[in-house]
Order: C-alpha cells, then sequence, then structure tokens
C-alpha cells in the first residue's frame, strides 16, 4: 500500500495547516523538484516566487483558511512551478479577434504584412544604417528611411514621421503656431481618442485657439474675420469618428488653404485614419486622402500608420519643404521620433503601396475588409458544428449574418455585410442569460489564445471576418468544453 505524502514539515495529520507549518525558503528550494526549476531559471527568479508563494500561503494560514493539503510536497512544487510558468508569460499576447472590428484599438489596431514582419526582423537582429548614410561614409537622418516613399505615394515634397497621430498633430501646431492662434472650426473640435481632446491639443503645443462657426456649419467669412496679426496657423480636421447629418456646411481644403494663403498664413489638416488609396475602388466607404489635401494646397497634412493605412503605430507628416522644414527643426521633434522597430515596420508597409494591384492581397487590412461575406459565411457554416459540441449542452450555436465596422474611428457610420456563429444558453431563463453568457465570454478569454468576441441581444456573437486561419479557433475547441465544465 502507498504511503499518503507527507508536509515538508510535518505528516498530513490536520486538515487546516497553522502558519508554523509552512516550510522555510530553503528547505522548499532544496528539494529535489524545485532543483530543476533553479536549473532551468537561475536562483533569482525561483527564491523571489518562492518567497511570494509563501507569504501568501502564510497569510491564508493566519486567517484560517489555508487546507493542510496545500502543504504536500506536491502540492508547494506545483503551486512554484505554475508561479515561475507565469511570472514568464508575457503580458502581451495574440488574441482571435472576433468582434466584427477590423482595426480594433484595444486589440493593437492593424496588423502588419508578412514582409513587414519580415523586414522588421531582419533588421533587428543586426546593427542597422538607422542613422548611417552608406554612401557617404557620414551620419545620416533616420527620416530619409521613409521620406522618399511618402513623398512618391502622396506627391508631397518633405515628409517626416513621428511615433502617432496625436504626436503628429501636437508637433505640427507647436513647430508652426507656438505662442500664437491657430483657428479651427467648432464643429471640428474632436476627442481624438483616450480623452485627447483638440483644445488639450492646442494647449499643450502652446498655441491659443480660436474656434470659428457652429457646430454644424462654418463658413469661409467666419475664417476670414477671425485672422489677426497673431493668427499663426488656419487647421482642419477630418472628423473621422463621428459625423455630424443634418443641416450642416464646412469649408473645403482648396478655399480654406486660398484663405491662408492670402494671409500669409499655412493651413494644416489631420486625416487620422491614413488611407492611401481609393477605398472605394474596393467597394468600401471613400476616405479622403492626403494626395488631395495637398493638391487642394494643404501645407501639412498628418495621419496615422496603423489604421487604414496598415501599419505600425506611427504619425506621418506631408506637406511643403518649408513646413516640414520647420517641423522637422523644432526641438519637440527628437522626443516624438520613431524608434527603428516601427521605422522598419513602416518602411516595407509602405513600399507594398508601389504595387497597387497586389495592395488587397499583401495587406493585411485592406484584406480583411474586402473579405467577401460569402466566404465568411461559408467558414461560419464549417466551423458551426465544431463549436456547437464543445459548448453543448448549455449553449447552442446557429450561422448568423452580421454587420461589423471598420474600426479605429474611421467611417463611424458605415457598416460591413459579414456573418459569424451567434451562441445562445439553451433554455436558460431570461433572468440567467446575462451570468451564462458573461461565463462563455470568460472561458473564451481564457483559452491559450483568447477569443475575443461581443455580446448582443442576449447572444455572444463571433465574427469570423477576421478569423482567416479556421484551426485557430478549432485546435481549442477541446480546451474550450474543458473550461465549462
Amino acid at each position: 500500500m502507498e504511503r499518503p505524502e507527507t508536509s515538508v514539515v510535518h505528516g498530513g495529520g490536520s486538515q487546516e495547516a497553522r502558519p508554523q507549518d509552512l516550510p522555510s525558503i530553503d528547505k522548499l528550494l532544496r528539494s529535489d523538484a524545485t532543483r530543476a526549476l533553479l536549473d532551468a531559471h537561475g536562483h533569482s527568479l525561483v527564491a523571489g516566487e518562492a518567497r511570494a508563494l509563501l507569504e501568501g500561503l502564510r497569510a491564508q494560514a493566519v486567517a484560517g483558511g489555508l487546507a493542510a493539503q496545500a502543504l504536500q510536497p506536491r502540492a508547494l512544487q506545483a503551486a512554484l512551478a505554475a508561479r515561475v510558468q507565469a511570472r514568464l508569460t508575457p503580458r502581451l499576447r495574440t488574441v482571435l479577434n472576433l468582434t466584427g472590428t477590423v482595426i480594433h484599438t484595444n486589440l493593437g489596431r492593424a496588423l502588419l504584412a508578412d514582409s513587414a514582419l519580415q523586414h522588421l526582423l531582419a533588421v533587428m537582429a543586426a546593427p542597422n544604417n538607422l542613422e548611417y548614410d552608406l554612401a557617404s561614409g557620414g551620419r545620416g537622418d533616420r527620416d530619409s528611411i521613409v521620406e522618399d516613399l511618402l513623398c512618391t505615394i502622396t506627391g508631397a515634397a518633405a515628409a517626416t514621421v513621428v511615433n502617432n497621430n496625436a504626436a503628429a498633430v501636437l508637433l505640427t501646431i507647436a513647430a508652426l503656431a507656438r505662442e500664437r492662434e491657430v483657428i479651427i472650426s467648432r464643429g471640428e473640435l474632436v476627442e481624438i481618442g483616450g480623452a485627447f481632446r483638440m483644445p488639450d491639443v492646442m494647449a499643450s503645443a502652446g498655441a491659443e485657439m480660436v474656434e470659428v462657426g457652429t457646430t454644424n456649419r462654418t463658413h469661409a467669412q467666419d475664417y476670414e474675420r477671425a485672422i489677426t496679426p497673431r493668427t499663426g496657423l488656419v487647421m482642419k480636421v477630418h472628423t473621422s469618428n463621428y459625423a455630424v447629418q443634418g443641416f450642416t456646411h464646412a469649408v473645403d481644403e482648396a478655399t480654406l488653404a486660398g484663405i491662408a494663403h492670402a494671409h500669409g498664413l499655412p493651413l494644416a489638416t489631420d486625416l487620422g485614419s491614413g488611407s492611401l488609396v481609393d477605398l472605394a475602388q474596393y467597394g468600401l466607404p471613400r476616405e479622403p486622402l492626403p494626395q488631395e489635401m495637398l493638391a487642394a494646397g494643404c501645407d501639412v497634412v498628418t495621419f496615422s500608420g496603423d489604421k487604414l493605412l496598415g501599419g505600425p503605430q506611427a504619425g506621418l507628416i506631408v506637406g511643403s519643404q518649408g513646413a516640414i522644414a520647420r517641423i522637422r527643426k523644432f526641438p519637440m521633434k527628437r522626443a516624438l521620433r520613431m524608434s527603428k522597430l516601427p521605422l522598419a515596420a513602416l518602411e516595407a508597409t509602405l513600399m507594398l503601396y508601389l504595387r497597387p494591384e497586389r495592395l488587397a492581397h499583401d495587406l493585411p487590412t485592406l484584406r480583411l475588409l474586402t473579405r467577401p461575406a460569402g466566404a465568411i459565411r461559408a467558414l461560419a457554416q464549417q466551423l458551426q458544428p465544431a463549436v456547437a459540441a464543445a459548448v453543448a449542452p448549455r449553449f447552442e450555436v446557429e450561422v448568423v449574418e452580421l454587420m461589423g465596422q471598420i474600426g479605429s474611428g474611421s467611417l463611424p457610420v458605415e457598416r460591413l455585410p459579414s456573418a459569424g456563429l451567434a451562441i445562445a444558453p439553451a433554455g436558460a431563463s431570461k433572468k440567467g442569460i446575462g451570468t451564462a453568457l458573461d461565463a462563455l465570454a470568460t472561458a473564451l478569454r481564457a483559452l491559450p489564445q483568447p477569443v475575443i468576441g461581443r455580446i448582443a441581444q442576449d447572444r455572444l456573437l463571433l465574427d469570423l471576418r477576421c478569423l482567416e486561419d479556421a484551426d485557430a479557433l478549432g485546435r481549442q475547441l477541446p480546451t474550450l468544453r474543458e473550461l465549462l465544465g
């Protein structure tokens, strides 16, 4: 007969452990099982986790809620190994975005293309010419890595980049209008995100904001009347993250450029979403292009790199030679510059635009946005039996038509026809539906590669537009079944 396992300190008798029953850290670290952890991970990490483990167990024992079984050697070793593994597991993880929002801010926005990933890895694995001119052998400028590409694609005379679009707007205003007035329509005082509002940007840049017009209507004479000797910049913001409908009027860039330039002032416009191609050719709603803004006479155009452009987080600034030179020389520029990682990814992403015929295939963001609803529906029909088996008998699954969205503040009113799976509690009373769906959502998030859907109309919806690999979900279904019990 196998002898019962005994505690590290005492024999196993009582049902509830006392603080004095806990082993010392030294004794725990000297055990054979812990020695394997020490060999694999070193003393510092394992000892630190052992100390934290015992402190937690001691607190439970003092409170009178620690079972004696928790101090058995195998239980302690398992708990310590689990702590070490948890400490070494990255917090930043890949997830399956089944929310129906393609460019999801909380889920990392745009996916990088394979060529961008390969270029990033290659450049990061060795020294590189980030600020080294290979032709002259002297110091180089990191902006030069992408400036020519941006000028070729947009038609700009010059370009520079910073670490995100909020920084691009902040830097532009600070460089062109610090301690001066910036004129902007009241209807364009948007909140960019995370409570980062245009009035706050103006104040942070050291400029005085002058609002003109009303929320829904602003006219050319409103700008004309607002210009004074203290005016430093006329600003226009594309309201990509909301829409005002009905009795509205806005001044177009060409008209505004004429007004600004007649007074010797620069005109800057923030497009935010960063579309570099006409989306209408792919059957998608149209967004204004930097090329069009420059052709209309804008001196500076700012936009994002990780939205419709489909690249890494970046703030891209294109425009005239004079305006970009002032922005590049402004002291704040160095604090906001891009590092080599996103710069490498941005370069490779921009190169995809040199082959526009292949863009819908090579650029993940555009590929997902243009994915046919019929193909998504076929995938849902393929996955439905396996998903239904994994969540039975507690839930039922059906294939449904869905409407998704582009996301990240781009085209907020427009919807994308899609398809997916709707999971609803089987036979649950109306009162228990919310609890059941929350439990299901929690189980999906607990999978090795978490699955993120959305709850709506008493169902958990899995929109499959962004699921290109069915196995990424299918191979996790046995684990989901275990989690649901």
